[in-house]
């Protein structure tokens, strides 16, 4: 009985639902220089969006996590980081230890998975955020599991040098609608956007 109990544990653990959030130009453009496409105008309620989806958890007493890889992390200014009422997670196979304002450090994708399974993070982590760059886009739209990707469809090219995987229409259906997400087109500084939800089927 206590095998099972622990498979069925391991089990629930795993069913963690992964959401990555992203604003990509219509060659799926995601960066430019290290900073966004559109740099510098800003987007405010673009970014009012994402700070509302990735601080706002499900559960209260909870914080939801953000999950970046190092260039993300120092592309965010001093300031701003770490990210506010959220716990941050920086990933680097370079750094030995946290990032100056980071909570926690992981080498690759599946140490986070492991450190979101501790005792530590279970007991306070809600929702969890990929916010970029590629590569880390690349490997949760890649990893097997329930994940959810909001994607911010600028209506407007810009020029870029980091990228987003296309999305696989074999794994993720466009949701028709999502709770707190507009499906308005929106309209800022003269750049049109839309918001878009896609889950792994």
């Amino acid at each position: 009985m206590l095998v099972v109990a622990r498979l069925t544990h391991r089990r629930v653990k795993m069913s963690r639902v992964l959401n990555g959030i992203v604003a990509v130009c219509p060659d799926m453009g995601i960066g430019s220089k290290g900073n966004l496409p559109w740099h510098p105008i800003r987007l405010i309620n673009e970014f009012k969006h994402f700070r509302k989806l990735t601080m706002t958890p499900s559960v209260e007493g909870k914080q939801n996590v953000v999950i970046m890889g190092r260039r993300t992390w120092f592309s965010i200014p001093e300031k701003n980081r770490p990210l506010n009422n959220r716990i941050n997670i920086v990933l680097s196979r370079e750094l030995k230890e946290p990032p100056a304002g980071a909570h926690y450090l992981a080498s690759d994708f599946s140490s986070v998975r492991q450190l979101l399974d501790t005792a530590e993070l279970a007991e306070k982590a809600d929702q969890v955020w990929v916010i970029g760059g590629s590569s880390l886009y690349k490997e949760m739209m890649e990893s097997p599991g329930s994940t959810r990707l909001f994607v911010t469809r600028i209506q407007k090219q810009f020029e870029s040098d980091t990228f987003l995987p296309e999305i696989n229409p074999a794994k993720y259906r466009l949701l028709p609608e999502f709770p707190g997400v507009s499906e308005d087109l929106q309209e800022e500084c003269g750049i049109q956007y839309r918001f878009e939800v896609y889950e792994s089927k």
